[in-house]
């Protein structure tokens, strides 16, 4: 049997740990830098069965185009766009190959999540999500001010960690943009470094989805509101709390971050391969994730400006 071959474009630290995945599940990963890029050489080939693409958002839609007009499977890392027109173009050029490919919303894959996804979550009136981490701190020899995070278009604390947005209307379906408010910072004009968006679905829940570049230990939870429990869940311990009239209780995970890489990258494979997928309701099929992309670029387009930082950002 003959290993399938998936181009990874984007030798970073996420195109690496894809590429090792695939390498686990016995494909042949064949890593290309984004600056070693030649779009001619890739249209000849014929021994490809799929690619992830793992660059910066800006060039997401030439190589979504590449692979719907070979053909191929795609795993494109999100965020997807950040302007309504760009979701309507990438989703139109990715239509041929659309039901075999994925968005890369890997927290749909968190065991908290799809506990939460199995419950009857009816009954939640709000909820909130959050997420902070000093962004100076992410990686050695990392500085904010050469990445891709400190770009006015497409760089930014809501794109950049807009999980929780999807996760909200994974759950929520429906949900729609009713303000988003951001704080700025005086050096790097157009990029929010904190922002709150909040969230309303048509006779469901209200809520609010909170994400910083600032916070100076890192977090990352959620609460929703219901008549008859309340649910609070710490996707880094990870654990949920679930607490109703009759008592309280914890359910912990055995959780390692890759478990939810790996498990994206062998859904996707079988896709590629025209294998059926897991039984994971959340996945996060190209062909399904249209409102969420929507809801994100809305999102980034309702920000409003409240205040600015002067802090030294590195």
């Amino acid at each position: 049997m003959v290993a399938p071959h998936i181009l990874v474009i984007g030798a970073g630290s996420i195109g690496k740990r894809h590429a090792g995945n695939l390498e686990r599940l016995g494909a042949v990963a064949e890593l290309i830098p984004w600056r070693g890029f030649d779009a001619a050489a890739l249209e000849a080939r014929q021994d490809v069965q799929g690619m992830v693409i793992a660059t910066a958002t800006q060039v997401r839609l030439d190589l979504i185009r590449l692979c719907a007009a070979k053909g191929w499977a795609f795993y494109a890392e999100k965020p997807l766009a950040w302007h309504p027109d760009q979701a309507a173009a990438i989703h139109a050029a990715a239509e041929p190959v659309a039901s075999r490919s994925m968005v890369g919303f890997m927290m749909r894959y968190h065991p908290a999540v799809q506990a939460l996804a199995a419950r009857d979550l009816t009954g939640v009136y709000g909820f909130h999500f959050e997420i902070g981490h000093d962004v100076r701190q992410w990686r050695a020899n990392w500085r904010f001010a050469d990445s891709y995070a400190a770009l006015p278009e497409g760089g930014g604390v809501l794109l950049d960690l807009s999980h929780e947005l999807d996760m909200a209307l994974a759950l929520f379906p429906g949900l729609a943009v009713q303000a988003a408010s951001s704080i700025g910072h005086r050096d790097f004009a157009g990029v929010d470094f904190a922002t709150r968006v909040a969230l309303a679905a048509p006779n469901g829940p209200i809520g609010s989805v909170v994400m910083d570049y600032l916070s100076p230990v890192s977090l990352r939870r959620a609460s929703l509101r219901g008549m008859d429990t309340a649910l609070d869940l710490d996707f880094l311990a990870p654990s949920l709390t679930v607490a109703s009239p009759q008592g309280r209780a914890v359910q912990d995970f055995t959780f390692d971050r890759n478990d939810m890489f790996f498990a994206a990258m062998r859904d996707f494979l079988a896709l590629a391969q025209g294998h059926a997928s897991s039984d994971n309701p959340l996945i996060p099929r190209f062909d399904l994730m249209r409102a969420s992309t929507d809801l994100i670029a809305t999102a980034w387009q309702a920000r409003r400006f409240t205040g600015m930082l002067s802090h030294d950002m590195g």
